[in-house]
């Protein structure tokens, strides 16, 4: 699958980066930090990405304020409660733990996270979930549940993760023929496959449909089976009423969506394949056709 793929998100990136600042780069060691530059470009002066790791913050980050100020995740921010010594401590360590599962499930899932994620904002909010934005590259808000293990935080990374990534090879390769503004209009409007029987814009239904991919092959490598037998059935009902709105779809759109189609038909769904997407040289390029 192009939207997992390993090789393809490292070329994209390239192109992503070119876009932004003009600048090229001749290594996949050079892309962070020609990334970390260039979504800088794109947020606050007050909130720069720093150039290494993945820094951890709470609900007295400047990120919760700016979200505050925007209403931004107001579901998320909103209610947070203060944290104190020992709660961070938890949220630290498990957030840590959570990156080593998601290198031990599939280093190429570990590598997305690593390039994509400057910022960790943990939240204890009640929302029991997460949150990534457009307009603020690179940022990953987190609200974890009280019976959260280290499975489901790293599950909330990778999906953020994910959703960056989505971003970046939207703003690549457009997925779409409608700017989001049309998109949102009812009669473009498909099921969601998280938030079942739902319709959502359909630019939020491609992107519930691609999360809900890693999730499902994360949870059944651990031999979990409840977002598997939750989001089977309402992943291929997303997939079919998209595919109803393909004349939406770019070229490069409609390849995504295909290739999400066919796994999410299998029967039974193949998780092998969804760490062959991640690594097969197949899945690594794509050339455009150029206009005419």
């Amino acid at each position: 699958m192009h939207m997992l793929n390993t090789g393809h998100l490292l070329e994209s990136l390239a192109r992503f980066v070119h876009a932004i600042n003009g600048e090229y780069v001749n290594s996949p060691e050079g892309l962070r930090p020609a990334y970390i530059t260039a979504i800088n470009t794109l947020r606050p002066a007050q909130l720069q990405a720093e150039p290494g790791g993945i820094k951890i913050g709470y609900e007295d980050s400047r990120w919760v304020q700016h979200c505050k100020d925007r209403q931004i995740f107001p579901h998320i921010v909103g209610p947070a409660s203060v944290s104190d010594g020992p709660t961070r401590e938890l949220w630290d360590r498990e957030t840590m733990e959570a990156l080593d599962l998601i290198e031990k499930i599939h280093p190429g899932l570990r590598q997305m996270v690593d390039l994509l994620v400057t910022d960790i904002v943990v939240l204890n909010s009640g929302a029991d979930g997460g949150g990534s934005a457009n307009q603020m590259p690179g940022v990953v808000m987190m609200s974890p549940g009280s019976t959260w293990i280290t499975l489901d935080y790293a599950m909330c990374i990778v999906h953020e993760g994910l959703h960056t990534g989505l971003f970046v090879l939207d703003t690549v390769y457009p997925m779409f023929t409608l700017p989001p503004s049309e998109l949102e209009k009812d009669e473009n409007r498909a099921l969601s496959a998280v938030k079942i029987g739902e319709k959502r814009p359909l630019h939020a239904a491609l992107h519930a449909a691609a999360v809900a991919v890693p999730l499902m092959a994360m949870e059944h490598s651990q031999g979990e089976h409840v977002l598997v037998d939750q989001y089977t059935a309402s992943l291929r009902d997303a997939c079919d009423d998209m595919q109803t709105k393909r004349e939406l779809f770019t070229e490069y759109g409609q390849l995504i969506l295909d290739e999400m189609t066919e796994w999410a038909k299998a029967d039974p769904i193949d998780f092998d394949q969804v760490g062959q997407g991640i690594t097969s040289p197949e899945f690594s390029g794509y050339h455009p056709q150029a206009p005419a």
